[in-house]
């Protein structure tokens, strides 16, 4: 499969309008259903913190989402966000577009005040973006302990490791 560069796209928050097309997006990227399923579970229970696409002229070629998620420690419940998913169409992949859309939520989900995100997956890939593994050793997850990273979206970062039980949307239980 050869890989056409995008020279122009812009990133944008989701409308309503787009659903079939990020539909046909996450499909192609995850070569399944699964993940598509979650998404609309996501956006039927109303846990969408942040949604954004890549656009060129009118066609979406990527979309990422950030769900809420609770860390719940002994006395205390933090609110952080987990990213689920990421998904760039492949014929657009390893253009820079989902390091765009990164970046781009990322300073969004700043400006709404959220200060921690979780993610799920290749460490290699989401180290270059301030997830880290080690950051989220103490967090008790249902997923593997070797993907499961965590990342400060601020500059403060807590003198001690965060620990609690993480507590996502109740799409990922369903999906």
């Amino acid at each position: 499969m050869s890989h056409s560069p995008v020279k122009r796209f812009d990133i944008r928050p989701v409308r309503e309008q787009d659903r079939s097309q990020i539909d046909g997006v996450i499909a192609a990227a995850f070569n399944g259903n699964d993940e598509v399923a979650l998404v609309r579970k996501l956006v039927s229970d109303k846990d969408i913190v942040l949604e954004v696409v890549a656009e060129v002229e009118g066609t979406i070629i990527g979309h990422i989402l950030f769900s809420r998620l609770r860390i719940e420690q002994d006395y205390d419940r933090l609110a952080a966000v987990a990213l689920a998913p990421l998904a760039v169409l492949p014929a657009h992949q390893r253009a820079g577009i989902g390091h765009a859309m990164m970046e781009e939520a990322h300073r969004l989900l700043v400006q709404q005040g959220e200060s921690l995100s979780i993610v799920l997956g290749e460490p290699a890939y989401y180290g270059r973006f301030g997830y880290a593994v080690a950051d989220a050793a103490q967090l008790e997850s249902p997923y593997p302990a070797q993907y499961l990273q965590l990342k400060y979206l601020t500059e403060r970062k807590p003198c001690t490791t965060i620990q609690g039980k993480l507590i996502y949307a109740s799409a990922f239980g369903e999906s």
